[in-house]
């Protein structure tokens, strides 16, 4: 029996309140509603008949209290409302209103019934028995409708709405990636209406598949992001999931459309005092939405479009030309570079890189069909195909011309279908089975977008500035294809099968039990140089054409598709739980998760590796395989406190793309070829494979011999790559520890401790080079003891990570809602992995030994962390709504090293060979030093204006990115180290990031029907 002063307030003022999260390796997709049921004096009140109405679309569900006194529903739609009716033989009969159920969230009802008494029934609103800050297990949070249209979301991204949330960063001065408690957004999961939308392959910084958001932002009912479950039915991350769930039709046609506008013209052009030049662009975004009925009360439809026309633009810059970042060259010696690249080897080198329009295109269309009261089915396409041109080569000691840029693309499409099914009122269970095909572009600018089919290869001309007396102002220069995009092909398609059920027994437990299936197949083509790369020591031998280290890859049988990694797998997981009041005041969450790999394709073999080496590097990830067990709790302390918890093992997130470099990089079906080339124009060379319609000679055409050389199978190679045979499935521990505490003036106060311990990473260390002493200055030497290769393997050290964060959030009557939070961060790991490619993950990180194996700062930790959300609505004039909207935030800098530069590391290791400023001095840690800390405010103002009917709202939008930018050109400027590694020395390591550091403004119209 419950105790009436435990449950007075949870029953009158906030009894219908957020429970456990419920996502799995395909995430959320529905919403969950349980409750308890008791009588005037307590006790539970079995038999009371339970009936909740979506009333968007007239589906119905009912259920039957048990005896004691509880219920659960599964698989709701998202949002509402809904109507809940309570309905009693023995007491007065209750109904509530205006119910909306969060994403992920499973909503709890606890009333208390009261005598009949003549009182035949008792109507209340939500409002009047909600809490959304109750029953919590592990750190997260979660964004319903109102919060996605009223933020200011210049982007139309989540990444513009989960930010709100202090423990969650997003690199808006980089690839706008979502990076949770510190983690890389490698580690992360995405899913939209249950299907996996998060990059597979592991090629993109941002997190997605695809270049942008790879759905539309109006599309969207509501975002969850889980930082620590403990249920077993999530997977497929380490970092943090984000679910999403797409909207539905309903029995009245609704919709939306909005069109907003930017352009160079509407952005900063100062920083700091100084003016800067921005490339000339223009921006425009529009889309619409609709959902209807096809069938009142059995069939709808909903979908959304939405298309961008905008620009990429680029911030570097000849010295005094006014670029956000000068670089170390003169316009005087780009005007001779470019004239010499057209007079003397025909090519047009194209120009200083200022903006390149872009395009993004997104279609959603879904259908829902109540097929009875028990069943639902769902069925949701999703399309993107959108692009942008990028550097290759970005860094504040390189310059590109134009035609070093390439673009970057992909084309997705997703079709999940999902049934919902209530057997009994005790027995429920979900089948989905989804389908997401990828093909990916990598296209040098000037390329005809076929593999092998640029126009020229890359040149690159080094200038030795001679300035501060060593090489650390040296400066590169790139024209031509860039060499990583010169043959550069990735293809993918998963099939991913979810069975999931839930069984609720009399006694109050609830078991879930699953199978989830995700199979994944992967054509990646990436051969270097297979239109070659030519390097000069000066502007003067590139005019000369003398003293050219020249670059050949391709393959040995003339086919660069036998240089592809044509493989897969399939991850499979199983899982059973528990879930149950241990006590009246105590929820407990337990169960296993068991994840495994099947998969037949292995790597070819390379004889001489295996010779060497004493093993095969054909390894796989067949067999492989893990357990998690996990646990959770949360216990009402009291009508106004609760705590919670929870420990559990977690492991997914490892991209693809590692992997796949073990299948292509075996050194048996390809090489490189290269060598010092004297002189390519004294007529001692020989030009074949030349392109279509141009004349014989360096950039368009193979020396001879070099081509002989790979006919022969003579090429040379770079180190290999393989997987250790002995690799194990990484994973993290997450334990945590929450408070959440109501006040009497209803502040919602909550605290979060998050410790995870990282296990088994991924890493990558060199094979075949021994230790054989150490150096004056306490270097390691190496000595070379077998077959060169660069091995993904597991780190027998593990990395402790912690957070500690608070958050409190209030709405006053005045129209005012504030949402504030702080972060303390410090997250830890072995080697940050940024890159696709085995040695750029080797290398580009800073150490003391390159094979070492010690935990240190992350790259992406930021230690300090405060935002904040304010809204405000008015109505200033009369049936016409204003809404302010802003998001301040303020946080620490990234972190960074200073390393010696790329000469003075290579001279302190000769083996292995390194090709960056990535040694530390001895005594000195990774990342011990932090770039400037950043603080902005962004701002959206909405203002309702009359529509073409009643019923309509129409609005004009004002978004306003670096507010404080606007204010004060010294304000909100972010500035970072490329790479978080800086060369020892350097006075001024920080660059100024121009995007992020700019204000925009974005002006548009929204209408919604």
């Amino acid at each position: 029996m419950i105790s009436k002063s435990k449950f007075s307030r949870v029953a009158v003022a906030v009894a219908l309140s957020v429970g456990m999260s419920s996502t799995a390796l395909a995430q959320v997709t529905s919403s969950d509603l349980n409750g308890q049921i008791f009588g005037p004096k307590g006790n539970p009140a079995p038999g009371t008949v339970i009936k909740v109405t979506h009333v968007p679309t007239g589906a119905v569900k009912t259920v039957t209290v048990n005896s004691a006194g509880s219920f659960s529903m599964r698989g709701l739609r998202v949002g509402g409302p809904y109507t809940v009716e309570i309905d009693s033989d023995e007491y007065a009969d209750q109904t509530i209103n205006d119910v909306y159920l969060q994403l992920g969230e499973a909503s709890s009802i606890q009333r208390m019934l009261e005598p009949q008494g003549g009182v035949e029934n008792i109507v209340v609103t939500a409002s009047q028995v909600s809490s959304l800050s109750f029953g919590q297990v592990g750190p997260s949070a979660s964004f319903d409708l109102e919060t996605l249209q009223e933020a200011p979301a210049i982007n139309r991204d989540i990444t513009d709405i989960v930010r709100m949330d202090p423990r969650i960063y997003v690199d808006e001065g980089g690839s706008n990636g979502i990076q949770c408690v510190g983690k890389s957004p490698r580690f992360n999961s995405l899913t939209v209406d249950g299907v996996r939308m998060n990059d597979l392959f592991g090629l993109n910084s941002n997190g997605y598949p695809t270049e942008r958001m790879p759905f539309s932002f109006d599309a969207i009912e509501g975002v969850s992001v889980e930082i620590a479950p403990f249920d077993v039915i999530y997977g497929g991350f380490s970092a943090c999931n984000i679910s999403a769930v797409s909207k539905t039709g309903t029995n009245e046609v609704h919709g939306t459309a909005f069109y907003d506008f930017g352009s160079d013209s509407l952005k900063g052009d100062s920083l700091e005092g100084e003016d800067i030049t921005l490339g000339s662009y223009t921006e425009r975004r529009y889309g619409f939405s609709v959902g209807a009925p096809i069938i009142k009360d059995k069939l709808f439809i909903f979908a959304a479009y939405e298309k961008l026309e905008g620009a990429n633009t680029f911030d570097r810059g000849a010295i005094g030309s006014g670029a956000i970042n000068e670089v170390a060259i003169t316009s005087e010696e780009i005007a001779q570079i470019a004239a010499i690249s057209q007079n003397v080897y025909g090519f047009d080198a194209g120009s200083v890189p200022a903006s390149l329009p872009n395009e993004d295109e997104k279609l959603l269309v879904k259908l829902d069909w109540n097929i009875n009261d028990s069943h639902r089915f769902a069925f949701t396409y999703n399309y993107n195909d959108g692009n942008n041109f990028a550097e290759s080569d970005g860094d504040s000691d390189e310059f590109e011309f134009s035609s070093h840029l390439y673009e970057r693309g992909a084309e997705l499409n997703s079709y999940t279908g999902a049934l919902y099914s209530d057997w009994t009122d005790n027995f429920s269970t979900e089948i989905r089975i989804s389908r997401t095909e990828l093909d990916n572009r990598q296209n040098s600018l000037y390329s005809d977008g076929t593999i092998g089919g640029n126009d020229f290869g890359e040149i690159k001309i080094t200038l030795d500035n001679e300035l501060i007396g060593d090489d650390s102002d040296d400066l590169t220069v790139y024209l031509g294809s860039d060499d990583s995009r010169q043959a550069n092909d990735l293809d993918w398609e998963s099939t991913s099968i979810l069975l999931r059920g839930h069984y609720y027994f009399d006694n109050g437990h609830t078991v879930t039990f699953g199978y989830e299936s995700d199979d994944l197949d992967i054509f990646n083509q990436f051969v270097q140089h297979s239109e070659t790369s030519l390097s000069f020591s000066s502007i003067a031998d590139f005019e000369t054409g003398t003293n050219a280290y020249a670059e050949y890859g391709y393959a040995y049988s003339g086919d660069l598709n036998d240089r592809a990694a044509s493989w897969g797998y399939t991850a499979h997981s199983t899982y059973a739980q528990d879930e149950f009041y241990l006590t009246d005041d105590l929820k407990i969450v337990a169960g296993l998760r068991y994840d495994w790999y099947t998969t037949s394709d292995r790597p070819v073999e390379n004889t001489e590796f295996t010779a060497q080496n004493g093993y095969s590097n054909t390894a796989n990830l067949d067999g492989i395989s893990l357990l998690q067990p996990r646990v959770g709790f949360n216990y009402t302390v009291s009508d106004s406190t609760e705590v919670r918890g929870g420990l559990g093992l977690f492991s997914g997130g490892n991209p693809n793309v590692w992997m796949t470099n073990n299948y292509q990089n075996t050194n048996v079906t390809g090489g490189e070829v290269k060598g010092l080339l004297p002189s390519l124009f004294d007529g001692s060379i020989t030009w074949v494979n030349t392109e279509e319609g141009v004349t014989a000679g360096p950039g368009y055409s193979v020396p001879a011999s070099f081509d002989e050389l790979m006919d022969a199978g003579e090429g040379g190679n770079y180190e290999s790559n393989n997987l250790d045979p002995d690799f194990e499935m990484p994973s993290e521990w997450k334990i945590s520890a929450g408070l959440t505490h109501i006040t009497n003036e209803d502040y919602v106060f909550n605290l979060d401790l998050l410790v995870s311990v990282t296990q088994d990473q991924a890493m990558i260390k060199y094979l075949g080079i021994e230790e054989v002493g150490v150096t004056d200055e306490g270097y390691i030497e190496y000595d070379r003891n077998g077959y060169g290769s660069l091995e993904l393997t597991n780190s027998s050290e593990d990395s402790t990570s912690y957070s500690l964060t608070g958050t409190m959030n209030k709405s006053w009557d005045n129209g005012i809602t504030l949402t504030g939070g702080y972060s303390y961060s410090h997250a830890e790991d072995l080697q940050p992995m940024t890159s696709s490619v085995a040695f750029s993950n080797y290398q580009y990180r800073a150490f003391t030994n390159p094979n070492e194996e010690v935990s240190s700062l992350s790259d992406w930790n930021i230690e300090h962390r405060l935002t904040a959300d304010i809204r405000y609505d008015v109505e200033w004039i009369a049936g016409y709504a204003t809404s302010f909207s802003a998001f301040a935030v303020a946080q620490s800098g990234r972190p960074y090293s200073f390393t010696y530069s790329t000469g003075d590391s290579r001279a302190r290791f000769g083996t292995p060979f390194l090709d960056s400023n990535n040694v530390l001095p001895i005594g000195a840690e990774r990342n011990e030093e932090e770039s400037s800390w950043w603080t902005k405010v962004d701002l959206a103002v909405r203002q309702e204006i009359p529509a073409f009917m009643e019923e309509h709202t129409a609005q004009v939008t004002l978004v306003v990115d670096n507010f404080t930018n606007l204010v004060n050109d010294d304000w909100g400027i972010l500035e970072e180290v490329s790479f978080n590694t800086s060369t020892l020395g350097t006075a001024n390591p920080e660059s100024r990031q121009g995007d992020a550091s700019l204000w925009e403004i974005r002006v548009g119209v929204n209408y919604r029907f």
